[in-house]
């Protein structure tokens, strides 16, 4: 593992234990073997093309491309192991002693895909095309990029060319098909989006007080129920407790499903805290305790609560940050979506939300999340209120220690060059922490107040440039400097960008999301960006562990990592069409 902090761990059989409470005072405990062998590559590391030696480079060229055959069949054999790091790496390395083969950059593509790599992804694929105009897989490839970075027109092209190719592929037909009813939708979509009326939250809201919409509750149904408000104004909002929350936990680990009114109040609940807050949150993690920041669950439920049981449930004394991404892929969103928005409606101030890339309305209809919104809740009210109620997430958090930092020798030598030699707040001395789903900016000089006059509501949408977008789709990268961005969306950004970006705001480090770790976690540009994936197994193919970190009032950090729990048989991302399905590489 990349990682330079005491990293906390578990086996198989580890049960429920709890994260460390002192991240500076804990040691490093081992990893068991089952998860050491896992395919430790980073996503950053990945930017790097590998070099084959000297002694390949200057065989000749029947032995050169011999070799480059074997390590494509080694690629191959890796890439049906799930390690597509591993894969790309060797098929990297065959294209290097043999660049002519169309193949190697196609196979390269498709690992691209699996990592969330689209933008490099649409490179390679355009590469075999070059090489050969017939290449259906390579098409077939570039198109899945286009249409996974949500520009459905831009692979309708490819999917034609793929149908003219390959005429008795049923598959490949109603994929297409599939997509031109994508383009088709969003058109509309787009076309009506100025006249979209009342509000889902007014609506629903509505529906709880008069008692329509299907809000009243059957004496049939059996799961746990939220008792009403303690005034005539708020009867129909409700009041919640963390008996409820324990309670409904229960009933979705057992396959049950929540009321509709249930939900709502919920959703409701969140949305009127989220209101009241600013586009960058400050929090003060005061002496005593600590904040735990949690990166993507995608909708995976079970891993989800495990994660819970390790860090313990949000409350007045205990902080838990979700920085986004808790949506869409995993097949358990609604579930984690409503046990997140519960706790925030239970403790606010203790309960810390940040959006994700995934918490916007274009992702959400293609990566699953509506589709499970309409077959949990029927009809498309929930999800419109969701996309409401994602609008109002703040964009990001500033963690704050209000203790003296541990520097130098105070701290192992384990720790990274941000914690041992702090970039602190210039008028307090202490620690700060910026915590971002995506990551930072295509210009020098953003500030703290820069993002903090973001005004999300107005925004809504992310869209495909300005700050807002970055924050959610950025990427670090190895090389100095801004690059493209290896997904097709946003940018990368250098160790020079992150460490000149910390010291002009007086910031530690970085603490953001969006990507894989299979480590779980992993501390880059001198630990002055750091990266937690909290869904282990990620789509239940990637074999990755899960992580999350935890910040003392000395501003010292820990990681916990953890593994894949069982769950019941639903395939990730089972509530998009069978065609969409296949189009995005799952």
């Amino acid at each position: 593992m990349s990682s330079s902090t005491p990293t906390h761990a578990e086996s198989s059989s580890s049960g429920n234990s709890s994260a460390p409470s002192s991240p500076a005072a804990s040691s490093v405990a081992s990893l068991g073997t089952d998860v050491t062998q896992l395919d430790q590559a980073s996503a950053t590391s990945a930017d790097v093309p590998p070099s084959p030696s000297k002694e390949d480079i200057a065989l000749p060229v029947e032995e050169r491309q011999a070799k480059a055959k074997v390590l494509k069949d080694e690629g191959n054999k890796l890439f049906v192991a799930g390690q597509y790091d591993a894969a790309k790496h060797q098929y990297g390395l065959a294209i290097a002693l043999d660049p002519s083969v169309p193949a190697f950059y196609s196979n390269r593509a498709a690992c691209e895909l699996k990592l969330e790599q689209h933008g490099l992804a649409i490179e390679d694929a355009t590469k075999a095309i070059q090489l050969d105009s017939k290449f259906s897989k390579a098409y077939f490839r570039r198109a899945s990029a286009h249409l996974s970075i949500l520009d459905p027109k831009s692979a309708l092209p490819d999917l034609k060319v793929v149908a003219q190719l390959e005429p008795k592929n049923a598959s490949v037909k109603a994929q297409l098909e599939a997509t031109v009813k994508l383009i088709r939708r969003l058109e509309f979509e787009k076309a009506i989006k100025v006249s979209e009326g009342v509000k889902a939250a007014d609506t629903v809201e509505s529906n709880l007080k008069e008692g329509g919409g299907g809000t009243v509750v059957p004496d049939s149904y059996d799961g746990p129920r939220i008792a009403d408000g303690d005034d005539e104004d708020t009867k129909h909002l409700g009041k919640i407790d963390e008996k409820f929350i324990t309670d409904m936990i229960e009933h979705f680990k057992n396959g049950g499903k929540l009321h509709n009114r249930y939900s709502w109040q919920i959703i409701l609940g969140a949305f009127r805290a989220l209101q009241q807050e600013p586009t960058l949150v400050d929090y003060e993690v005061t002496d005593g305790t600590t904040i735990d920041v949690i990166g993507d669950t995608h909708g995976q439920f079970f891993d989800f609560i495990h994660l819970l049981n390790k860090t313990g449930a949000p409350s007045k004394d205990h902080a838990l940050l979700f920085n986004g991404d808790f949506v869409d892929r995993g097949s358990w969103s609604v579930e984690i979506a409503l046990t997140v928005f519960a706790y925030k409606w239970l403790y606010p101030k203790t309960t810390l939300i940040n959006r994700g890339n995934h918490e916007t309305s274009e992702m959400n209809k293609v990566y699953g999340f509506e589709g499970e919104c309409k077959a949990k809740f029927g009809g498309d009210l929930t999800f419109k209120l969701f996309t409401q109620v994602f609008v109002a997430l703040p964009l990001a958090t500033l963690i704050s220690a209000t203790q003296a930092p541990l520097t130098g020798d105070e701290l192992p030598a384990s720790f990274s060059v941000a914690q041992r030699q702090p970039i602190t707040d210039k008028d307090t001395g202490r620690k700060r922490f910026f915590v971002v789903h995506g990551g930072l900016f295509s210009k020098d000089g953003v500030t703290l107040d820069d993002i903090r006059a973001i005004d999300r509501f107005a925004i809504g949408q992310p869209g495909q440039a300005g700050l807002m977008m970055e924050l959610l789709w950025s990427d670090p990268q190895t090389a100095p400097g801004r690059g493209p961005s290896k997904r097709g969306v946003g940018l990368g950004f250098g160790p020079d960008i992150t460490k000149a970006w910390c010291e002009l705001n007086g910031v530690t480090a970085v603490l953001r999301s969006h990507e894989v770790r299979m480590g779980g976690y992993e501390e880059e540009h001198e630990g002055r960006c750091c990266t937690i994936f909290s869904a282990p197994n990620y789509c239940d193919s990637t074999g990755n562990l899960g992580a999350f970190a935890r910040i003392d009032a000395q501003g010292s950090i820990g990681w916990t990592v953890f593994e894949a729990q069982p769950h019941p048989n639903i395939k990730p991302m089972a509530y998009v069409g069978n065609a969409m399905n296949g189009m995005l590489g799952m």
